[in-house]
């Protein structure tokens, strides 16, 4: 599992005053992106071997909204895997330590513009961080 943090500042949220729904999907992209750094396989690294990571399902759970000035934790883990696909559980939690949102992402990976297995080698990292 990987925890990423950062602060909620007012350019994320809406009228009211809380994270707005589109700020969501940017900061689980965000840390989807600092576990993979994490992992030893940014983004760059997987574009040099030829591979991009399209997303295909993206399920928000929204369970109370996040102020702002919030300092937040996401929790990301990735909870279903083979060679051509995975699945990403992303949770947003308070300072508090309540749950906020979760998340259910899939996506699948691709090369030359078609969905593709993904070296063995590649595999074997990702293998590492699954949690079942």
């Amino acid at each position: 599992m990987f925890v990423y943090k950062r602060k909620i500042y007012g350019y994320l949220c809406d009228i009211y005053g809380h994270l707005n729904n589109s700020s969501y999907l940017q900061i689980y992209e965000e840390a989807r992106s600092e576990a993979l750094i994490d992992m030893g396989l940014p983004i760059s690294k997987l574009l040099e071997s030829g591979f991009h990571i399209y997303l295909t399902k993206v399920e928000l759970y929204y369970k109370s909204g996040v102020p702002n000035d919030e300092v937040i934790s996401v929790k990301s883990s990735i909870i279903k895997m083979n060679r051509m696909r995975a699945t990403w559980k992303q949770q947003i939690y308070d300072e508090a330590g309540n749950l906020c949102n979760e998340a259910f992402v899939e996506g699948v990976f691709i090369k030359n513009g078609k969905p593709a297995r993904i070296d063995k080698d590649i595999y074997e990292i990702f293998e590492k961080y699954y949690e079942n």
